[in-house]
């Protein structure tokens, strides 16, 4: 039996990976936060710590302790919280001064190389949750219309432009203009203040960066996401093949027909 550690952020996302590498037979120890990681984790983990953010001194001390080699770093961690200063420990602190900007990927490069250093590897998680990633197509019963699919196709590209310069890997667009572009605000906002601008029948483009790192902040959807999608009255979403996580992928389905939301992967 194999020992992994899961350092696991927000989202269904680590319960997810936690289910697959136990069924593989895996021993998964959770690094959880408070107020983040879902509290289901704790019922199945096969043992768990549960950390504040920004306790990195104590988060490396208990992978040594557990003498985890491997280690999977999964789920979602507000932009906003990470600018809170004042919830960092000495060691966090280090690792934020040493870099040139405080954006995601400079925070988990930088954390990988340092767990590298100690004999700790962080792993591509796809490879537990290969079946999350998607084939190009369409997943929904119904085919987008001649506009919802015009939105997509153009909104693609601009969305791979828009997360290669490292803003955000979601835009929403209508009648073929970009009406909102993820940021710091996270998805759920970015939804919101789509529909805020453009009204009904907007269309939402979700990719991966161009340079993805897949062993960190793979994009995912969820089940959570098309609720939202159908409660701003949404028309269509489109997603990258092969490069980002679909949780639930039946349950997902199953809300976006019927909300009348088009899932197209490409």
């Amino acid at each position: 039996m194999k020992k992994i550690g899961l350092i696991a952020g927000g989202g269904a996302l680590p319960l997810e990976f936690l289910r697959s590498a136990r069924k593989r037979g895996d021993r998964v120890v959770v690094y959880a936060v408070r107020d983040i990681t879902s509290p289901l984790l704790d019922a199945e983990a096969d043992k768990i710590y549960w950390l504040k953010f920004g306790q990195y001194g104590k988060a490396v001390f208990l992978l040594l302790l557990e003498r985890i080699n491997r280690v999977v770093l999964l789920g979602k961690i507000k932009r906003e919280v990470i600018h809170k200063e004042t919830v960092y420990d000495k060691q966090s602190r280090d690792i934020l001064g040493s870099l040139k900007n405080k954006k995601d990927y400079s925070i988990l490069s930088e954390i990988t190389k340092r767990l590298g250093r100690m004999g700790i590897k962080v792993i591509d998680p796809s490879e537990y949750l290969a079946h999350l990633l998607q084939k190009k197509g369409i997943l929904t019963k119904q085919p987008p219309g001649k506009d919802i699919e015009e939105d997509m196709k153009s909104g693609y590209i601009t969305a791979k432009e828009l997360a290669g310069l490292d803003i955000g890997q979601t835009i929403i667009i209508k009648d073929r203009t970009v009406v909102a572009a993820e940021a710091m605000e996270g998805t759920d906002a970015t939804i919101e203040r789509g529909r805020d601008i453009a009204g009904d029948g907007c269309v939402m483009i979700k990719v991966s960066r161009p340079d993805q790192d897949m062993r960190w902040d793979v994009p995912a959807v969820g089940p959570e996401t098309i609720k939202h999608l159908a409660r701003n009255n949404y028309r269509g979403l489109a997603m990258e093949s092969g490069r980002m996580f679909l949780i639930e992928k039946e349950k997902c389905v199953e809300l976006a027909e019927a909300a009348g939301i088009t899932i197209k992967v490409f």
